[in-house]
């Protein structure tokens, strides 16, 4: 069986209970977070010094069993789908590459750096723009199939598109993200940086593609549907335990300035529609079939924001702005993107009456 059949023939995967309540089990996170680090000052200082070559080792175990159990959905065999649908293909890359990181940074540096600079911290603005700089620059992998699911979005494309996104990713992620910062003038510590990749990339897509053919092989889709059941609430367990730990640092910085959420996040959510629009605009313009258009949508607007939380803490630590700005962007994800979606079905008419008189 190809691996385009083997795409049909899977289980098309829905929104779960947990993920459509995101954002609910984000904002009590926060609350737990800022308790129980106002409450046990004393345990989660040795949390924070628990380090070895400044990574910290509970993070990183949180954060592997998050991003694991995505990666392991992730088919590298469907790169060979790329060429049925190369428009849409391109339209994606030229939005999650050439215009998202970029749009962030001058949408971080208006915002955050300018306009509600004297609402922040001060020593911590640049640090607020490294965090959005890293969520722009990591295009969603997992969550995608997703919101290409809620809107009947061509199945091969999405799988080829997120396939080879996580391929440009291992190699570009980290110049990518070394340019904007220095653009930024925000320090680059290149050693953690590729730390990072290495960690927070290469290691766990190897290790999930090794892991996903071993499951294959020993008993095919069924096998793998059903580790991926098993592991879908540990990474979601992960994800909110690392946010506890986040918010119990951050706590104090939090409620001497309630607003910082709200402000940081203004640049995500502009950022969201915004690059939403230009890969529905432009995959209108050059007649990509709607099936493709949407899922390419969602596909420019959404962010890695596992990954983005896991490099920032590697570079900016566990108590950073640069962490809280990536972990706002956890907060607004899903219902964002529930919007999103939302939108392209219901312009799937005006769409497809331009798409058609475009080819």
């Amino acid at each position: 069986m190809s691996t385009a059949d083997l795409a049909v023939s899977a289980p098309r995967p829905g929104i779960s209970f947990f993920e459509r309540y995101l954002s609910i089990w984000v904002a009590l996170c926060i609350v737990a977070g800022i308790a129980l680090g106002w409450l046990l000052p004393g345990l989660f200082g040795a949390i924070a010094s628990a380090e070895i070559a400044k990574v910290n080792i509970p993070v990183a175990i949180l954060i592997w069993a998050m991003i694991v159990p995505m990666l392991l959905k992730i088919d590298f065999g469907a790169l060979h789908e790329v060429k049925q649908h190369w428009r849409g293909v391109g339209v994606t890359l030229f939005v999650n590459w050439a215009v998202k990181p970029f749009s962030m940074l001058a949408l971080g540096t208006f915002f955050i750096g300018w306009l509600f600079a004297s609402y922040l911290p001060q020593d911590q603005i640049s640090s607020y723009i490294a965090g959005l700089i890293l969520l722009a620059a990591a295009p969603c992998t997992a969550m995608v199939f997703v919101w290409s699911n809620l809107c009947d979005g061509e199945p091969h494309y999405t799988l080829s598109q997120v396939a080879l996104n996580d391929i440009i990713m291992v190699f570009a992620f980290a110049p990518l993200v070394g340019l904007l910062l220095g653009v930024a003038s925000i320090t680059v510590p290149w050693d953690t940086l590729l730390l990072s990749v290495g960690l927070y990339i290469v290691v766990p897509v190897v290790v999930a593609q090794l892991w996903r053919k071993a499951l294959l092989a020993k008993g095919g889709t069924p096998a793998l549907e059903k580790v991926l059941a098993r592991l879908g609430p540990v990474s979601l367990v992960a994800l909110l335990a690392t946010l506890v730990l986040l918010f119990a640092f951050q706590g104090e910085q939090i409620l001497a300035q309630p607003l910082i959420i709200a402000l940081l996040a203004v640049p995500i959510l502009i950022q969201v529609y915004l690059n939403a629009g230009i890969a529905y605009m432009l995959s209108r313009k050059l007649g990509v079939a709607w099936c493709v258009a949407a899922p390419a949508a969602l596909i420019g607007a959404s962010n890695f924001f596992e990954l983005a939380v896991a490099a920032a803490i590697s570079l900016f630590g566990l108590n950073s702005g640069a962490a809280l700005a990536t972990v706002v962007g956890v907060l607004i994800e899903v219902p964002v993107m529930l919007h999103v979606v939302h939108i392209v079905k219901s312009s799937r008419g005006w769409y497809e009456r331009g798409a058609e008189a475009a080819r």
